[in-house]
């Protein structure tokens, strides 16, 4: 049992030694998450490509599944699509090769915003990303519908990231 256990942590520890969050340009992640926000929670898929070494440009799609009853949302508001940059802070921070912190602005079809996440390596083609996210400036300024507020909130992003 004790050899076992020995072997594994060493297998991990050469992993997370190899594993890479954000290498600079031509470097490309796609995520897959849950998001979390009132009136709802959804699925989120997004990609990010290195233009340099510490900026990427990507874009990333979300839809809102579970929806409180009472809210009359259709499938235009529960879907939105977004093209967003980061600035990939890891190395600057000095943060361990395998952990990046992005702060970042996203431009969708129901907002202008920014984000600030973080991604964590486990290998050097999996990780988990941590996403936090809010709009600057909405389209629409007058009042909303609940279901046109949907996408206009705070929202956390939790899930898996890999690399391609």
């Amino acid at each position: 049992m004790k050899k076992t256990l020995v072997i594994l942590t060493m297998i991990l520890g050469v992993s997370f030694a190899n594993a890479q969050a954000y290498s600079g340009k031509d470097d490309a992640k796609f995520q897959v998450g849950i998001n979390f926000q009132e009136n709802g929670t959804g699925i989120v898929l997004g990609y990010d490509y290195g233009m340099g070494e510490n900026f990427s440009i990507g874009a990333t799609t979300s839809y809102i599944l579970g929806v409180e009853e009472v809210i009359n949302a259709d499938f235009v508001d529960r879907f939105d699509v977004k093209v967003r940059f980061n600035a990939n802070l890891g190395s600057v921070m000095e943060l361990p090769d395998n952990m990046d912190v992005y702060p970042g602005l996203n431009l969708g079809l129901k907002n202008f915003g920014g984000h600030l996440g973080t991604r964590y390596f486990f290998s050097d083609g999996f990780g988990l990303f941590a996403e936090a996210s809010l709009p600057f400036a909405k389209y629409k300024t007058e009042s909303l519908t609940p279901a046109e507020e949907l996408h206009n909130q705070f929202v956390f992003s939790f899930g898996a990231v890999f690399n391609l």
